[in-house]
């Protein structure tokens, strides 16, 4: 679900460079994550569930690139 919207964001240009404000144009290295915890009993509690994305402006010289957990705050409407 959340590469779709990733990849949706950067095809209708709503996710912006925070460097040059253009449109981001590349993505890569996408990876869900999950956080559980083990108890004592080999039981395993998920936590919370996430995405890593490695997002790339690509818009002329912007060197901008990002590993990261938080690419929602670079989607605008």
């Amino acid at each position: 679900m959340s590469l779709q919207v990733i990849k949706e964001a950067i095809a209708k240009k709503k996710m912006l460079c925070p460097q040059c404000n253009q449109p981001i144009q590349k993505q890569e290295k996408f990876a869900e994550t999950i956080d559980a915890l083990r108890d004592g009993f080999n039981v395993i509690d998920i936590d919370s569930r996430g995405s890593r994305v490695t997002l790339t402006c690509g818009n002329g010289d912007c060197p901008w690139a990002e590993r990261t957990e938080y690419w929602q705050q670079y989607i605008v409407d």
